[in-house]
């Protein structure tokens, strides 16, 4: 099985973000990137798979900073190829970003594609899903742990609210949003990410930019408002519930 994780870079929110000069962006001068945590649940899940029934698993990216750093931490945990994207910029909407993806697929052999369920600076969440409909292929999100169902097919399953998990056999190819794998994504010691990028090569893929009008644009980016201190209610239960009744009764929210 041809096992592919479409993984990306996304700001590190341990770091102080500004918006810049034009509003519309974040000041990317001193902005750190981290592979997003849905694409390490995803990579995890893989690698998953590949060690319960034998597969190759690659890992591509789209051209960006400090993503050369994230693909060999990838080889590190035991992926066998790692492929970045180049000629188009990373940046962009999530359908962009899909259009410059499924470029770069459809000359590889893929039989399942993994994608993170979603990304911190996503407005969508919607990659796989747009990967999916460029490719042609079948799509189930939302997934916490994929099993082998045969040569052809594989079992996705998806989480609902309230703890309830539903199975899905789904023929291959297809591509799956993977929310979480079945095991904590690996750590790769910093020893070994430096063995990786003495021993292996990234290898690269030339995509054209997407079109100007596809997916969406900002138009504003602000830091939210900051609003009023909130207020901690102490006391007995029954001292917390007079205390709220009162609050409630001075609003407006409840009759006196």
């Amino acid at each position: 099985m041809e096992i592919v994780v479409a993984v990306k870079m996304v700001p590190d929110l341990v770091e102080e973000l500004e918006v810049d000069a034009d509003g519309r962006d974040l000041d990317r001068s001193t902005l750190k990137l981290r592979l997003s945590e849905w694409d390490e649940q995803a990579v995890e899940e893989a690698l998953q798979l590949r060690d319960a029934h034998g597969a190759r698993v690659t890992v591509i990216a789209l051209e960006a900073d400090e993503v050369d750093e994230a693909l060999f931490t990838c080889l590190a945990k035991g992926a066998d190829r790692a492929v970045k994207v180049t000629g188009a910029a990373a940046a962009g909407s999530s359908r962009a970003a899909a259009s410059v993806l499924a470029q770069a697929l459809r000359g590889q052999p893929h039989d399942l594609i993994l994608t993170g369920v979603q990304a911190v600076d996503d407005r969508d969440g919607q990659v796989g899903i747009f990967l999916a409909e460029a490719l042609g292929l079948p799509h189930v999100s939302v997934v916490s742990g994929v099993a082998s169902a045969g040569e052809r097919a594989v079992v996705a399953h998806q989480e609902y609210a309230g703890g309830i998990m539903a199975e899905f056999e789904v023929d291959l190819p297809c591509v799956l949003g993977v929310q979480a794998a079945r095991a904590a994504p690996r750590y790769a010691p910093v020893s070994r990410v430096r063995q990786a990028m003495k021993t292996q090569k990234l290898e690269s893929i030339a995509a054209a930019p997407p079109e100007a009008r596809a997916g969406s644009t900002v138009t504003r980016l602000a830091r939210p408002e900051a609003g009023g201190r909130a207020e901690i209610l102490e006391g007995t239960p029954e001292e917390v519930a007079a205390r709220l009744a009162s609050i409630l009764r001075d609003r407006g929210l409840v009759r006196a």
